[in-house]
């Protein structure tokens, strides 16, 4: 089914409620690969409630996860295969430094329509308040593919350019055979990521990786290798989706210094060093 920009970017917003407990924090945090090894101090910060930390990504998957990807394929106007959709990028603001439990509003709507010939991107932005005010904002860019070519918006075509000279540091991070299946657990049950028939049928040889996975891995690697580990030292965090990642794989994270700001380069290490996210960027105090 077409995709009718204008009656999608007309929608009213949607609002609900989302709440956590360091449960669900707990189980993000394994979802994505802390507690390796269980004992050390700097793990039992994201795996341990006495000493519990949240990473800034949790934010994604908060509540099962704001509106994000399928809250916009429910907007009026939009009607399409969920085969089709692939999660482009995210971006997140923090506004304050996570509560390990809480409850919040989501107020969520499409803000743009993009054509890109081949596909259609939506934007889909989601803000969360708390009776103490904003917590954060985070935009998700959902590819439709075969919904594009009707002549609308493109979009804005200029990317960053890429990180100039040798990383400033660079490491490994192997994901489980089983990450996807725990990761899962947070909210996001698309079967892309654990059907194999239906991974198929989306034109991948087995289940990949959700991409909020990978991001939160890199954001934990950056807090962890670059920030002291201090998560509340984030301000922003924003990455492309440029390839998958199948659970298994390893992940090598290539990370730049910059003034209040760390620039990411992230590959699959058993393939070649295919791409997987890109114009990524942690802006910090």
């Amino acid at each position: 089914m077409p995709i009718d920009a204008a009656e999608a970017l007309a929608a009213a917003p949607r609002t609900g409620e989302i709440s956590w407990d360091r449960e669900d924090v707990l189980l993000y945090h394994l979802g994505i690969g802390a507690g390796v090894p269980a004992t050390d101090p700097g793990e039992l910060r994201y795996t341990l409630e006495s000493r519990l930390h949240v990473l800034p990504s949790f934010a994604t998957v908060a509540g099962g996860g704001p509106p994000g990807v399928i809250g916009a394929l429910s907007v009026p106007g939009v009607d399409v295969d969920l085969a089709r959709v692939l999660h482009g990028g995210q971006s997140l603001t923090l506004h304050r430094p996570l509560p390990a439990e809480g409850a919040a509003t989501a107020t969520g709507r499409i803000v743009a329509v993009h054509d890109k010939g081949t596909a259609t991107v939506l934007v889909m932005r989601t803000e969360v308040t708390d009776a103490n005010g904003p917590l954060w904002t985070d935009e998700a860019r959902i590819f439709v593919r075969g919904e594009g070519g009707r002549g609308g918006d493109r979009g804005p075509s200029a990317r960053p350019d890429p990180p100039a000279g040798a990383p400033d540091r660079t490491v490994e991070r192997r994901t489980r055979e089983d990450q996807a299946l725990l990761y899962r657990l947070s909210g996001d049950r698309n079967p892309l990521h654990a059907d194999p028939d239906f991974a198929r049928a989306a034109g991948f040889d087995r289940p990949v990786l959700h991409g909020l996975c990978t991001y939160g891995i890199t954001l934990k690697a950056v807090v962890d290798t670059l920030l002291d580990g201090d998560v509340a030292r984030v301000r922003a965090y924003a990455a492309r989706f440029a390839g998958v990642v199948f659970p298994g794989e390893t992940l090598r994270i290539r990370m730049w210094r910059g003034a209040g700001a760390v620039r990411l380069a992230v590959s699959a290490v058993e393939r070649d060093d295919a791409p997987v996210l890109t114009d990524a960027i942690v802006e910090h105090a």
